[in-house]
């Protein structure tokens, strides 16, 4: 086309909507580039310990959000901030069930926070923008849409993790603890894994998670959970049982009670199906697990049980379940099996 002639009236919509795009990732990384960090963890010795990744700062008092993976179990890790200055932080809390931590430091003058966004108002197809360190590149900026809302992802203690967004946005290793952020420069993700071999599936932690292990970090240095004090294998439950009952097509089926325990107390025994808490159905390990929150502990609770083909109801009082240790490399830790 020659230069003076006119431009098609898509020709000018096209440029229009690719100038709209572009303002809009240039104006997210304007508000929220200088809040991303690069976290380092630190041996016993304060020197760097091999583990990188990223972090975005959520306060302007130095609270900072990365992935529990990133923390990797250390108690201080060291921090890279965008203008070149470097802090140490303290771990305030580490949850490998959500994949989520929360560290202190000391924040240079002018850092600006992030906003945690509203992570349930997000719509498919949305533009989302991840911003973090991947393979060591400092301040990457990558684009995408989410791509799916809802999914679930398993962590590293075994546990799932719901309500992960899904999104085409490219991730690398580095980029684990970063912010996945909206057009409207609200963080509504914390980026947190990849597929391998695969291209544009990457997950992120949901703001509205994110915020809620954050409260359970300042209140209790912990995100709590309950615990009844079972193992526990997840069965196919007879339709002639899951029609008498009002159960699922699943039930668990308790391999073992912990002596001493609350299931214990409340008369549970190895053998016995249970079938739902307080009235909802459990139709697997992990819908117990959803079940058992911090709400639950110390509070009475119904379990149904089927037992010798009669379903049996009985009162216990969940207590807070101890976060057990994580695997050696190599290892299968057994803790996705104790309720």
């Amino acid at each position: 086309m020659p230069l003076d002639s006119p431009l098609s009236p898509q020709v000018l919509s096209d440029e229009l909507l690719l100038d709209g795009y572009s303002r809009a990732v240039v104006s997210v990384v304007d508000r929220v580039g200088s809040a991303v960090v690069r976290v380092e963890r630190l041996a016993e010795n304060g020197r760097p310990g091999g583990g990188t990744g990223s972090g975005v700062v959520i306060a302007g008092d130095g609270l900072v959000l990365t992935n529990s993976h990133v923390v990797g179990g250390a108690r201080r890790v060291r921090l890279s901030f965008p203008d070149g200055n470097h802090a140490e932080a303290r771990v305030l809390g580490d949850d490998p069930d959500t994949d989520l931590a929360l560290l202190r430091t000391e924040l240079p003058p002018g850092t600006p926070s992030a906003v945690l966004g509203d992570s349930a108002a997000l719509k498919r197809g949305q533009l989302v923008v991840a911003i973090g360190n991947p393979l060591g590149f400092e301040s990457t900026v990558t684009a995408g849409v989410v791509s799916a809302l809802g999914r679930s992802l398993r962590s590293v203690g075994g546990r799932l993790i719901d309500d992960v967004i899904q999104t085409d946005a490219s991730l690398n290793p580095g980029n684990s603890g970063g912010p996945l952020v909206s057009s409207a420069g609200e963080v509504v993700g914390i980026n947190t894994a990849m597929i391998n071999g695969a291209h544009g599936i990457c997950f992120a932690v949901a703001s509205n998670t994110a915020v809620f292990a954050v409260t359970e970090f300042i209140a209790y240095g912990r995100v709590r959970r309950a615990h009844i004090g079972i193992a526990a294998e997840t069965v196919p439950l007879p339709r002639r049982l899951s029609l008498a009952t009002g159960a699922g097509a699943r039930a668990i089926r308790v391999s073992e009670v912990e002596p001493g325990g609350p299931a214990a107390a409340a008369g549970v025994l190895a053998g016995d199906l249970l079938l739902s808490v307080d009235g909802v159905a459990v139709e697997g390990a992990d819908a117990l697990i959803r079940l058992l929150n911090a709400e639950r502990i110390g509070r009475a609770t119904t379990v149904a049980v089927l037992r010798g083909g009669k379903v049996e109801h009985r009162t216990v009082v969940p207590v807070e379940r101890m976060r057990a240790p994580l695997s050696r490399p190599g290892e299968r830790s057994s803790s996705a099996d104790r309720r």
